[in-house]
């Protein structure tokens, strides 16, 4: 899925199945993510990792430490590179935060706004190399967190402050045995269900009862319902020049008709409940006939080549030893869509991340060179998508894949893989 998914749907008002109707408890699991992200701070020698929060404004503190109401004051965690995290918090916000105070977590309340900065020059001092939520030059908007002024107040301390991109990975966007586990089923449903819709297609273009995107954007949501998945919006059914707008957003009434001679792109995602579970995110193209035109023909085999030639640099660089960056598989993929003369066609980056959360996109490393410049390193145990696109006036393609950065095997597609355009006559 290439939309944003803070974007608001019009087919967000008819899913019956939407996530705004299920309760997801957060779950403490603050010892083994520090854990995760202590050992990667050793390596990167960073001596300690400051999350600061100002009423909600970042969300990586409340993945490692949930809120059970909401905070109005400022509040901190200190994770050194070696030994016990510790919370900051104001005695009004105290309440919040008594679960994970409960299990174990140490604490430290604070008044008025000396003690604050005590708590954090007591931290700081000795010239630490400190990790904020903070992006050089903000190439990393979803990182970017931490205000200018706080900033500046640890610099002031005579720290010196570095990203906290990969530490964010580690920590918070790595999957669980189980998340892997439910992700997996989660692909074969999708799989299915994509299955389904071209069928659906291929029937009903070959009758007498018409059907158009809304239909089939209806039948897929219908199968999230009936196989017990979580999605919370969509999908993407998406007619001719329809295809070519990335964010096309498929109205429940007054869609295109689907006939024989037309081009559809279907994108959809779902996953088990849950926001311990991972999406599985897929995108696949078709074509009313026997055989689509010279030009969609060609157009998909330099897609189909920008995607396999990401997913090659992920796996090559993985056996090498070599570490590799989310710019890098984002100019893998652009370049082979450069050099098949559709340069000027593309309108996104190449993949996102796929983590635990709330969110389709994940807070992982991006595929990413064009609308940022994502230097967060491919991590195991994380995931992503590989979904390169371009779009034409007349027509899109788009061709999208989930990946799992397996911590034996190394990047490995959790999903279905299309190969060919899928006639539908």
């Amino acid at each position: 899925m290439i939309r944003d998914h803070t974007r608001p749907s019009a087919a967000r008002s008819a899913l019956r199945h939407t996530m705004t109707h299920q309760r997801h408890e957060p779950e403490y699991e603050l010892p083994a993510q520090v854990a995760r992200a202590q050992e990667l701070m050793r390596q990167d020698r960073i001596d300690g990792w400051l999350v600061h929060d100002f009423r909600g404004s970042s969300h990586v503190l409340a993945r490692l430490v949930p809120a059970s109401g909401k905070t109005t004051r400022r509040a901190a965690l200190w994770v050194p590179a070696s030994g016990e995290p510790e919370l900051l918090c104001s005695v009004l916000d105290r309440p919040s935060f008594a679960g994970a105070i409960g299990r174990g977590l140490r604490e430290q309340a604070y008044i008025g706004w000396d003690q604050y900065r005590a708590w954090l020059a007591s931290r700081l001092r000795g010239g630490v190399r400190v990790a904020m939520e903070y992006s050089p030059g903000a190439a990393l908007p979803a990182v970017s967190l931490a205000d200018a002024g706080t900033v500046e107040l640890v610099r002031a301390m005579g720290a010196e402050v570095a990203s906290s991109a990969d530490l964010i990975q580690a920590a918070v966007a790595v999957w669980s045995d189980d998340a892997v586990a439910a992700h997996r089923q989660a692909s074969a449903h999708t799989a299915e269900i994509m299955d389904s819709a071209w069928r659906l297609i291929r029937e009903r273009t070959a009758g007498p009862a018409p059907i158009d995107e809304a239909a089939v954007a209806r039948h897929i949501r219908g199968e999230f319902d009936r196989r017990g998945l979580e999605t919370p919006d969509g999908p993407i059914v998406a007619v001719n020049a329809h295809a070519g707008d990335p964010h096309y957003d498929t109205p429940a009434t007054g869609s295109a008709p689907i006939g024989r001679g037309d081009w559809v792109l279907i994108d959809l995602w779902a996953r088990r409940p849950g926001n311990a579970n991972i999406f599985s995110d897929i995108t696949w193209v078709g074509f009313v006939g026997r055989e689509a035109p010279a030009q969609q023909r060609e157009v998909f085999g330099a897609v189909q080549r920008a995607r396999d030639a990401a997913l090659a640099l992920a796996r090559r660089s993985w056996h090498a030893g070599t570490p590799v960056a989310g710019h890098a598989l984002d100019d893998a993929a652009r370049a082979e869509l450069v050099s098949a003369g559709l340069g000027e066609f593309v309108r996104h980056r190449t993949g996102h991340s796929l983590s635990p959360g709330p969110l389709v996109h994940g807070a992982g490393m991006n595929l990413d060179n064009l609308e940022t410049h994502d230097t967060r390193r491919m991590l195991p145990r994380t995931g992503f998508t590989i979904e390169p696109g371009a779009y034409l006036p007349q027509f899109g393609v788009r061709l999208e894949i989930d990946v799992y950065v397996d911590p034996a095997a190394g990047p490995t597609v959790t999903s279905c893989l299309q190969t060919e355009i899928v006639p539908l006559a």
